[in-house]
């Protein structure tokens, strides 16, 4: 199996991601009919995200927290739909790729569900 090390890795391993996602059950429904995802802005925007994350390229520029508040309020982003998006980016990670960077991108997706499970449901409280 091959190691997560470049651009190309990054686009391969979202486009599979967000395939598996669109289709999924649990949290499709989010992008397809709360946030109707432009999938042409949305994915390059994921490619820079992850290549900023894994690779410190500082290519992505913007305010995930901030896109996400809106879709909370429309549709409560709930732990439940958290786990599931980790459960299918852990499994699109290790089905695809291996090593250190393989390991950081499923790192870093548990560190960014955890505070953006938070904050969605502080937001809802207020």
């Amino acid at each position: 199996m091959k190691k997560l090390e470049s651009r190309e890795d990054i686009e391969h391993l979202v486009n599979s991601f967000y395939a598996k996602v669109v289709k999924d059950e649990t949290i499709s429904f989010f992008f397809n009919d709360v946030a109707k995802v432009d999938w042409d802005k949305h994915l390059p925007k994921m490619y820079s995200f992850w290549e900023t994350i894994l690779f410190g390229q500082m290519s992505y520029k913007g305010n995930p927290m901030a896109v996400h508040f809106p879709v909370n309020e429309m549709q409560a982003m709930e732990q439940k739909h958290f786990n599931r998006w980790l459960e299918l980016w852990r499994m699109t990670v290790e089905e695809n790729f291996v090593g250190e960077n393989a390991d950081m991108a499923i790192y870093k997706s548990e560190n960014i569900a955890k505070l953006m499970a938070f904050k969605m449901e502080s937001a809802r409280k207020l």
